[in-house]
């Protein structure tokens, strides 16, 4: 097991490593000039430049920037005066992560339901629930859903706010845009995992033994068809907690997407680079867990991957 971690590990560093020499070396690569804001000063300009060593050459600048990111500092940024990265991540990310934690349990539970009375009442309301609300997720883009919302229930029938980040109602219609993509294909997979399971012999050996049906279906059918769920579980999570950007823009949520879209108008290089790596970083912390935990689950794993 020691041998699988330690791979896990080290294939998640040389990813992290990859990912920060591609984006360091793509945003160099940017048209424009970030020092074009007359409201940057030839002193706070200086001061930048000697900092990330802008007026070396571009393998000292890298090197530089390694240096920084080694001592957990992703640097300053080019447009907020005085604020460094670390400080702006300490701010929004708590925000962002809310969201996305909040929307993950939510798509999660009301996708196996849906998918669990869909199998059940086979050509059924449900069933057809089941098929609309993936069709919808399949379909439509969440940033359209989200206009619809704000549209209907916040500018129409004014039961919801539209936008910010202030109590339980403010999470609402966030939320909703944020499950869409799970709703396109976890309710269908629930489905069909309930349906696969139904046709098997040790649900017909227990119909046969005279179990009540909603014995079955509760003990031993759904704990059985929720596995495939439970294998995706920690990949759509990690989807939900880097997936905030767009319903944090539209409904105004003080979280990292906020800074990060502002980041690439006004070609805030550090900015985009540090929120880059962050969310990069804690994405691939993320998969190494969820593997490690895979291979304590499953032995397989480990025998496969190891």
């Amino acid at each position: 097991m020691t041998k699988y971690i330690l791979k896990q590990v080290g294939t998640g560093i040389i990813t992290l490593f990859v990912l920060i020499t591609a984006v360091f070396f793509m945003v160099r690569a940017l048209p424009g000039d970030p020092f074009a804001d007359p409201k940057i000063s030839p002193d706070i300009k200086q001061n930048i430049v000697h900092y990330y060593g802008l007026d070396k050459p571009i393998a000292e600048q890298y090197g530089i920037y390694l240096g920084n990111l080694l001592k957990g500092d992703l640097g300053y940024s080019l447009k907020y005066r005085n604020i460094t990265i670390n400080d702006i991540i300490n701010q929004a990310f708590p925000y962002t992560a809310d969201l996305g934690i909040r929307s993950a349990v939510f798509a999660i539970v009301v996708s196996v339901i849906v998918g669990i009375l869909a199998a059940v009442k086979k050509g059924g309301p449900w069933d057809w629930v089941c098929t609309i609300i993936s069709v919808i997720g399949l379909t439509i883009p969440n940033f359209v859903i989200g206009s619809i919302l704000q549209v209907i229930f916040g500018v129409n029938l004014k039961w919801l706010p539209v936008s910010d980040w202030k109590g339980i109602s403010y999470t609402i219609m966030p939320i909703i845009v944020m499950s869409v993509g799970c709703f396109g294909w976890m309710p269908l997979l629930m489905r069909a995992s309930m349906a696969e399971e139904g046709n098997k012999d040790y649900i017909k050996t227990a119909k046969a033994k005279g179990l009540p049906h909603r014995q079955i279906v509760l003990k031993y059918q759904i704990r059985n068809a929720i596995l495939p769920i439970v294998t995706n579980l920690g990949v759509t999570v990690m989807g939900f907690l880097g997936g905030t950007l767009v319903a944090e823009q539209i409904f105004v949520v003080p979280g990292l997407g906020k800074f990060f879209n502002a980041s690439i108008t006004n070609l805030d290089y550090s900015m985009i680079l540090g929120m880059t790596i962050f969310f990069g970083a804690f994405l691939i912390l993320c998969n190494i867990l969820v593997e490690i935990a895979y291979g304590f689950v499953d032995p397989r794993i480990r025998a496969s991957r190891g």
